[in-house]
């Protein structure tokens, strides 16, 4: 009886609200019949219904893209590097993406073939998306469409970043690891007396829970974006960038993307 209470409760007409239901199905009489796992895809189900595409792609700082410029053997290494499959192509516009390429197209060239190699042949229709778009809804076109990434722009049509099925499907099923993935490293390491190891992935919020600052984010997602943000550039290898109480020095860094920042909290 308590069990039906609780359901007659919950579909009563009502201000909607998530915590409410959360509370529900991990009450007592709900555990026989829900596990953690559940709930917790239940709970990633609710959330990518109200989030948007901006809300989780990768920055346009952190791409990683080919150009139509690049010998095969400089292909080979940024996809074997990477090991992603799905690569967005620039052309001489570096802020235009022409196409996507599969790296299992570049399979049946070997070093005696490259010469007969063309990449815009190779380059496929790529998918554009704006910003404002809801998890929920790209998600039913990947579906429909089998497509499996796609290019997001601005309100002025400029490449903003870019987004992924398995990005959309993370958000309900958790982290889907494969084997070109990194082992578990946290994304801050401290390293001496108020000196740390940061991953420049490292979304702001964590940054700044861990720090104690009080950096905006409407503008960036991860701790790279904030640097590039303030500089209006990609931060060179070695630089030096201080904010407030707190000095960066970039670690490991190219020409596309920044990967770990030193960290020194200043007194």
């Amino acid at each position: 009886m308590m069990l039906l209470d609780s359901i007659r409760s919950f579909f009563k007409p009502k201000k909607k609200d998530p915590e409410s239901f959360y509370s529900m199905v991990q009450s007592t009489q709900w555990k026989s019949f829900i596990g953690k796992d559940e709930i917790k895809m239940i709970k990633g189900v609710i959330e990518v219904s109200e989030l948007q595409v901006r809300d989780i792609m990768v920055p346009r700082s952190n791409m990683i893209v080919l150009e139509t410029s690049f010998t095969m053997d400089k292909l080979l290494k940024i996809i074997s590097d990477s090991g992603h499959s799905r690569f967005p192509v620039i052309g001489e516009n570096k802020d235009e993406v022409l196409g996507i390429l599969l790296a299992k197209d570049l399979l049946k060239f070997s070093k005696d073939s490259q010469e007969n190699f063309d990449m815009e042949s190779f380059v496929r229709t790529a998918t554009f998306i704006p910003e404002s778009k809801r998890l929920k809804i790209l998600l039913k076109e990947f579906r429909k469409s089998r497509n499996h990434i796609a290019i997001v722009v601005d309100e002025y049509g400029r490449t903003a970043g870019l987004l992924t099925i398995e990005d959309v499907l993370e958000q309900i099923v958790g982290d889907i690891e494969d084997e070109y993935d990194a082992e578990d490293v946290p994304m801050i390491k401290e390293v001496g007396h108020k000196l740390y190891i940061v991953d420049a992935l490292v979304r702001m919020e964590d940054f700044n829970d861990f720090f104690g600052t009080e950096f905006l984010d409407e503008d960036y997602d991860t701790l790279g974006g904030l640097l590039i943000k303030t500089l209006g550039r990609l931060p060179k290898q070695e630089e030096i960038i201080d904010l407030k109480t707190i000095k960066f020095r970039i670690l490991q860094a190219d020409n596309r993307r920044l990967q770990s920042i030193e960290v020194k909290k200043i007194d």
